[in-house]
């Protein structure tokens, strides 16, 4: 056990990875947040809740009008509140962001290594990790605790698989306190240990810790805290307007659900989650051997997969969100093993030519084709370069650009935000009011409801278009009104203030 620990020690190649991975990270959400294109939903909330934390208040997101706990019953973001009571700012959320999402890299070599691939290919494996579009996409989009859960289930593979019972227990308890939803991979991931991979003992941990906190926070928690059935049920209203509604729906009603698999806008999802990985298929074919036995790692992703296939939301099919996150660990796994697999075959019909290339020999036809090496370390690296470039959201880096022409008006109308009290303001802007108990966006209050608010800040140049029009009324009525002063205006921005305050 401690040559096997010696030989899963990583090279300094990925120690550097992981730090440059995280500034990477870091510098682009930062960036997203500095330019006025992070969000309410979901920075904003989050960010709320830890300042809230921080300074011993109930932590009630008045975004959404409950506590914490009836949000996912994401009890993982607790621990956060401590980074607030050095410093409060939005910033300590990026950067946890970024390091866990970098972080990942740590694991996934080290299972690479652990299956018997050489230290490069390890290597590339790690990198096309930080390269597979989701993570970098959703390091984009705001933040959201199931980042936190990412590098905790590779750890819990990577335990399972040497045997570390107490590691393996950490990391899957940990992952259930990241989103409530998790609970489901977590226990198709026991399904997959016990099943497969021939650990029985972790398997029934896991599925017997997936179940029960499945039932806990869907039938307990989360109505508890938010006074109302799960939130995300209402994007599957088609089947239900409760989880055991859904449920037995699933099982009545196999119709509906096979006519929202079978369509373009599935096929189109899939095809896309899958095209980082689909390569490592062909080596398996090339050496004549079955594929099936290397995709039983994709077992957990089953209900992942299911979930953001049967939504009504689009945007759950989607890379940019933060939706196939869960996935990840286990396609990339599942890669692992169709390289492991041809790495340790023993058949000889395939000659290595080059670091690129390979001669596939048939020796019915009498040939020998050259064709891509695809265990070659540059090879996978320069697909996954490919499709990062595809699939991944750099472009948005630029995009952000567009809004200077007030930025430094919105600057300075932050700095007349003078109190604690209450804001009311649009997504783009409302994540940078969230240190106060109430802020909240243009269209979850009436016009003529303000009773709450001390501050209203608009910008009418570059709003957000879902309110925009909104806006405009909303600033026309307070000019008009003497309960309200402007007291900035400057390039479309706007503050008003309650004259009483």
């Amino acid at each position: 056990m401690k040559f096997k620990n010696m030989m899963l020690l990583p090279p300094p190649i990925v120690s550097r990875l992981v730090v440059i991975a995280t500034l990477i990270f870091f510098i682009s959400s930062s960036l997203r947040h500095t330019l006025f294109y992070s969000t309410g939903f979901d920075l904003g909330i989050y960010d709320q809740v830890v300042y809230l934390i921080s300074q011993g208040e109930s932590p009630i997101s008045s975004f959404l009008g409950y506590h914490h706990l009836g949000n996912h019953a994401a009890w993982a973001v607790y621990p956060l509140g401590l980074l607030y009571l050095i410093y409060p700012n939005v910033h300590w959320l990026l950067l946890v962001q970024a390091v866990c999402l970098a972080l990942g890299t740590r694991p996934t070599w080290s299972l690479a290594k652990l299956a018997g691939l050489n230290q490069k290919q390890a290597v590339a494996i790690a990198i096309s990790y930080l390269l597979y579009p989701v993570v970098f996409n959703i390091n984009l989009f705001d933040f959201h605790p199931e980042v936190m859960a990412l590098p905790a289930i590779l750890v819990a593979i990577l335990a399972a698989r040497m045997q570390r019972i107490f590691w393996f227990c950490l990391a899957i308890i940990w992952v259930l306190g990241c989103k409530a939803v998790l609970s489901l991979t977590i226990a198709f991931m026991g399904l997959w240990l016990l099943t497969f991979e021939k650990r029985k003992f972790y398997g029934l941990i896991a599925i017997y810790l997936g179940i029960f906190w499945f039932i806990v926070v869907t039938q307990g928690i989360i109505p508890f805290f938010s006074g109302q059935e799960v939130a995300g049920v209402g994007r599957y209203s088609y089947l239900g307007d409760s989880v055991i509604g859904i449920m037995v729906n699933l099982l009545l009603q196999p119709g509906v659900v096979l006519w929202k698999i079978l369509s373009f806008d599935t096929i189109r999802y899939i095809f896309l989650l899958f095209l980082p990985i689909i390569w490592g298929i062909f080596p398996v074919i090339q050496t004549n051997q079955a594929v099936l036995p290397h995709l039983t790692p994709l077992i957990p992703i089953i209900p992942t997969i299911v979930l953001n296939v049967l939504s009504e939301v689009s945007f759950q099919r989607s890379l940019n969100y933060q939706y196939s996150l869960p996935a990840i660990s286990f396609l990339l796994l599942s890669l692992i093993s169709c390289l492991a697999a041809v790495s340790n075959q023993e058949n000889n019909i395939i000659e290595l030519n080059s670091s690129w290339s390979i001669k596939l020999e048939i020796p019915q036809l009498n040939l020998r084709l050259p064709i891509p090496n695809c265990q070659a370390p540059k090879v996978i690296i320069l697909w996954s370069v490919l499709i990062f470039l595809l699939l991944g959201n750099v472009s948005d880096l630029f995009s952000y650009l567009n809004t200077l022409d007030t930025w430094q008006a919105t600057k300075n109308a932050i700095t007349h935000v003078k109190t604690k009290g209450g804001v009311l303001t649009d997504n783009r802007l409302a994540s940078h009011f969230t240190h106060r108990p109430i802020v909240k966006l243009l269209n979850q209050t009436q016009p003529n409801n303000l009773d709450e608010f001390d501050y209203v800040v608009l910008n009418l140049r570059h709003p957000w278009p879902d309110t925009e029009e909104a806006g405009v009324i909303l600033s026309e009525n307070l000019k008009n009104n003497q309960e309200w002063q402007l007291t900035y205006q400057q390039d479309d921005v706007l503050v008003f203030e309650r004259a009483s305050s």
